[in-house]
């Protein structure tokens, strides 16, 4: 079985949307425009670029990342791995193709079913709604969080404000950094 990792930029209240600048969020571009840059800080990202071997994304993520991403020195590693875009509108004709191998999955059993297959760790970026649903379906395995010390209020949430039984995390990981992020990676326990 592999490992579904979700990896995240999260403020401290828990909101994930617009960290890079997407357009549409009153924040947006929070984890640089309030949080001195330490390079240390991000060591994870590249780590996390070399362990996965699949990439699964939102429709979402993937409409913003897939225009710019295939041609940044600093994703190199994803844009030859295989990519798996969680979706129910999407179509054939919508993926880019100059970012690798794309398939589309169209529920949260197709992930399940992907998990099953042989194969290395399938990290999860951006997503913040596949994020809730996969978590609320038990399929993260792992979470790597950059935990800014920022309050954003509104805003989307990694996860989802469902009822539901509480659920254990293992901590693994982690690291506080002089300008205020932590480093937290966290196991699911099962």
């Amino acid at each position: 079985m592999r490992t579904l990792i979700s990896t995240a930029f999260i403020s401290l209240d828990g909101v994930v949307e617009a960290p890079g600048g997407e357009a549409g969020y009153r924040n947006a571009g929070w984890t640089f425009k309030h949080v001195h840059f330490l390079p240390e800080a991000f060591e994870i990202k590249g780590r996390e670029q070399q362990e996965a071997a699949a990439m699964l994304l939102g429709r979402t993520s993937y409409e913003a990342f897939s225009p710019v991403w295939p041609d940044m020195a600093d994703f190199a590693d994803y844009k030859v791995m295989p990519k798996y875009v969680v979706s129910t509108t999407l179509t054939e004709d919508g993926l880019v193709s100059n970012w690798g191998e794309t398939t589309i999955l169209r529920s949260l059993d197709e992930v399940a079913a992907l998990k099953d297959t042989e194969g290395g760790p399938i990290i999860v970026h951006g997503s913040a709604t596949l994020n809730q649903g996969l978590s609320d379906a038990g399929l993260i395995d792992r979470y790597h969080l950059l935990v800014f010390p920022l309050l954003l209020g509104a805003g989307k949430r990694l996860f989802s404000a469902a009822d539901k039984d509480a659920q254990k995390l293992e901590l693994v990981e982690h690291e506080l950094y002089a300008n205020g992020l932590q480093k937290q990676v966290f196991d699911v326990v099962r």
